[in-house]
């Protein structure tokens, strides 16, 4: 804000700062000079007092453009806005442009996801709208790492005021998703900026009466509001317009596709397109389905082209409508398609009397969208028309005949004694109800026979002369005909309810079905017993196996299975879903339709990705653990050869010096070179220690006893061992106690504070602070040396790692490895940051104790 400030002072434009808050900030405070700052108004509130902004001042003074700063600012009780963005609204109402800053957090539509991602509750926030009414909104990006590196170098909050509060704030895990909504808010509104233009430029081009020119003489401005002014209305003027333009941004290929086997071929013909024009390209797929046939096409072709689509980094979209070319083009402009992809038409060459195919139609209104007709070796061969097995229970298709054939015996039975009283319309309305239940009950050919059946029987009995089909007067012909019409119109369209019901009803029971895999997140191997146990109680059978065969010849193992006797042959099971020659999902109890292949086949690819990440996680674990090990084996080697070496000679050297008879020592002299024996000694202790600890921890033999230990009884003694200097401890005594091993967490700290002293100047004391955080308990130890780059803080926990130039008088590198290893097997964490104002910051986090405190409250202190 404050350079946009210089660049337009420069540029002679009348900047003032209306308030700009630089928090102590020295590099701010330079940035102020050269620009006229409007003297804050002074308030008092609860005997102190506050500077805000002089609203009025600002409008008095009347610039051509004020800074105000933190636009979701809370004022002091007693402004006459509760807040600054209402300040902001009054100027921008005086005819002053404002220059703003606000941060991603404090936008009023991201509340509740701040509060879940950080933990802490924004208490100043500013509505959307008041922001995207800006005429102009820049995006600051700063990565995670900057912002630490500008933490940690006092830029934001000097060192000495920097409590545990901000840094846990800034952890890079917080900053990253803040980041990732800020970039997602901003390209919204891009997108809206976008919408906007396109629709402002289709404006100018509707209301011009001269296409020669982009604009007429005397026509609004597409800024200016006016009663056909309908932007942001929900009104796409190319549509009310009849206007079928695109916009595009980037080029987008459609391609659409009918279930049928060419679908394959015209997906990697659209991802062709698509990739000519990478970066931007963008690949849709679309199936168009009919209203009355929601699972139009094959739902195993639609099934792997969505596979197809999803691996080539398209997307898969489906939508219902009867006149597929129109939803077709609708779609590809709503996307701001360039390109629509289809296959050449199946039909026969005689069906193209009935009129135009779905190719040429689109082809003729695609207007700027260019239309690639494929060609494909089905063409000219037809729609699969094989009928499809009726899923109808026997009983129930012998019961529905039965009563289409003798269901109307009744209302002529009822109807017969009272011949004469009733008249023929109504007779005909109780022989229409008992079609339109048959239709329900049975289908449309049910109901078309009880309808044949219904009206002969009307005809015998109750229209005159009776026990004849001749029919005395013309009028109750036309009644009869009509009665037939009506029946067979009213049969078909309930029959058509009733399938689309079912249709519907199956079609959710798919979705959930398919929701829960699409929702499933695969992380562990426990995953694919319930898979399979999903599998038995949707499709309702006995058991479920998933078997495996390493070729063609190789006989098949089952490696998941669930329910009595699972199959062990894919020819013993009822039902078998191959996912490729070498895996199948099979099922036993019972056969099941033919319609739920498309479901079981999402159930079988999502089994083989079970499979498949088991074999990639064990892959890698016995990776890592080759190379770990190998790692550690080339380490010995080079200790025993370069690190053992120097504390043994120094011992060496002491002692042999000691028993020299040729040699007359002074006291000052033996006892130096006492002290060299032991440093010697003591070195070679701990470099020993650490390699047996680091073998434990490689054969996995720590078996920790833990217990609920107080770190004030454990840290003060850990201090003490490994450090000569100046340490300073701060533990709260109220600070709860921690579920740990008791030995293993005084080798933790132990090894922390002697690796912070290491690296800590001499008059700079190294600092041990606790707190609790929920459930955890932190332990920091702060030192204030050179720090470490982000990319090293992972490695430096690995065994023999150096820093940089690292001298070797400083240790092998096995003790924070050794540390994290001990603090992991007691079910904590160890991890390093940033020291605000310098240094590194090691934070070891242990479980807090479940066990209740006792209640012994500290005596009062005494003076």
């Amino acid at each position: 804000m404050l350079d946009e400030a210089h660049r337009r002072l420069a540029r002679g434009t009348d900047v003032v700062v209306g308030v700009v808050e630089c928090h102590g900030r020295p590099r701010t405070e330079e940035m102020l000079d050269g620009l006229e700052v409007v003297p804050r108004r002074q308030l008092c509130h609860q005997g102190a007092s506050f500077a805000e902004m002089d609203v009025d001042a600002v409008i008095t003074r009347r610039p051509r453009v004020a800074l105000v700063d933190e636009l979701a600012h809370t004022n002091v009780p007693g402004s006459r806005n509760a807040k600054r963005w209402r300040d902001v609204e009054e100027i921008l109402d005086a005819g002053i442009d404002v220059i703003s800053t606000v941060n991603v957090q404090h936008l009023e539509s991201l509340d509740d996801m701040i509060e879940t991602i950080t933990g802490v509750a924004q208490h100043e926030t500013v509505p959307d709208g008041v922001v995207r009414r800006a005429d102009q909104v820049e995006f600051v990006d700063l990565t995670p790492e900057a912002l630490q590196r500008r933490l940690a170098h006092g830029n934001v909050y000097p060192p000495e005021t920097v409590g545990a509060a901000p840094t846990d704030y800034f952890r890079p895990g917080n900053l990253t998703a803040l980041r990732k909504l800020a970039l997602l808010w901003v390209a919204d509104r891009v997108g809206e900026q976008l919408h906007d233009h396109r629709n402002e430029h289709l404006d100018d081009q509707l209301h011009d009466p001269r296409p020669d020119h982009p604009r007429a003489p005397g026509a609004d401005h597409p800024h200016s509001p006016g009663p056909d002014h309908r932007r942001g209305r929900g009104i796409d003027p190319r549509h009310e317009h009849g206007t079928d333009a695109t916009w595009p941004a980037r080029e987008r290929v459609v391609v659409a596709l009918t279930g049928g086997p060419e679908g394959d071929t015209l997906i990697r013909r659209a991802a062709r397109i698509a990739r000519r024009a990478a970066p931007v390209g963008e690949l849709l797929a679309i199936h168009v389905a009919r209203s009355n046939s929601p699972s139009g096409g094959s739902p195993a072709n639609l099934a792997r082209q969505r596979r197809l689509v999803d691996s080539l980094g398209g997307t898969f979209h489906s939508v219902v409508g009867d006149d597929v070319p129109g939803a077709l083009l609708d779609f590809a402009r709503g996307m701001d398609a360039t390109h629509i992809v289809l296959g050449g038409s199946r039909r026969k060459s005689w069906q193209s009397l009935l009129g135009p195919g779905i190719g040429a139609t689109v082809a003729a209104h695609s207007g700027d969208i260019d239309t690639h007709i494929v060609a494909h070796e089905h063409i000219g061969r037809g729609r699969d028309t094989t009928p499809k097995r009726s899923t109808t229970a026997p009983w129930r298709a012998i019961a529905s005949w039965a009563v289409a054939l003798l269901g109307p015996l009744i209302p002529a039975a009822v109807l017969v004694p009272m011949r004469g009283g009733v008249a023929l319309p109504g007779d005909m309305l109780l022989f229409l109800a008992l079609t339109v239940g048959v239709a329900l009950f049975g289908g449309l050919w049910q109901a078309v026979v009880t309808a044949v059946v219904g009206s002969l029987l009307l005809d015998y009995y109750l229209t005159a002369p009776t026990h004849t089909l001749k029919i005395a007067a013309p009028g109750n012909i036309l009644s009869l005909v009509i009665f037939v019409v009506i029946a067979l119109a009213v049969a078909s369209v309930v029959d058509l309810a009733a399938r689309c019901a079912q249709q519907a009803a199956r079609s959710q029971a798919e979705a959930d079905t398919l929701s829960f895999l699409a929702g499933s997140v695969l992380r562990s191997e426990g995953a694919l017993p319930a898979l399979l146990e999903r599998v038995r109680k949707t499709f309702d059978v006995e058991s479920v196996a998933v078997l495996q065969r390493d070729g063609p010849c190789e006989s098949w193992e089952s490696v998941g299975s669930i329910g009595p006797n699972p199959p062990t042959r894919p020819e013993k099971a009822d039902v078998e879903v191959p996912v490729d020659e070498s895996l199948a999902l099979v099922l036993s109890g019972s056969a099941l339709p033919a319609d739920t292949r498309r479901v079981l086949g999402a159930f079988a690819a999502q089994a083989a990705l079970v499979l498949e990440r088991r074999t990639l996680v064990a892959e890698a674990a016995e990776a890592r653990r080759l190379g770990e090990g190998h790692s550690v084996d080339t380490a010995l080697f080079a200790i025993v050869a370069r690190d053992l070496r120097a504390p043994l000679a120094a011992i060496k050297t002491g002692v042999s010096g000691l028993r020299s008879r040729e040699v007359h020592w002074t006291r000052t002299e033996r006892a130096e070179l006492l002290a060299t024996i032991e440093t010697g000694a003591d070195r070679l202790d701990q470099l020993i220690g650490n390699l047996l600890d680091m073998s434990r921890l490689r054969m996995g033999t720590i078996e920790p006893l833990p217990s609920d230990i107080a770190l004030d009884e454990v840290v003060p003694g850990a201090v003490a061992r490994a450090a000569r200097t100046a340490v300073r401890v701060s533990i709260p005594d109220t600070l709860p106690t921690v579920r740990a091993d008791g030995e293993l967490l005084d080798r933790v700290v132990a090894n922390l504070v002697e690796n912070a002293v290491l690296h800590t100047p001499p008059d700079t004391p190294v600092v041990v602070a606790a707190k609790a955080v929920r459930d955890r308990i932190e332990l920091r130890v702060v030192d204030r040396g050179p720090g470490l780059p982000d990319d090293a803080k992972d490695r430096v926990f690995e065994a023999f790692a150096r820093h940089g130039d690292a001298p070797r008088s400083r240790g092998v590198g096995l003790g924070l490895a050794v540390a994290r290893g001990f603090a992991e097997a007691m079910n904590g964490s160890l991890t390093a940051e940033d020291t605000p104002g310098g240094g590194l910051t090691m934070i070891l986090t242990l479980p807090a104790s479940t066990t209740p405190q006792p209640n012994n409250p500290l005596p009062e202190p005494t003076s």
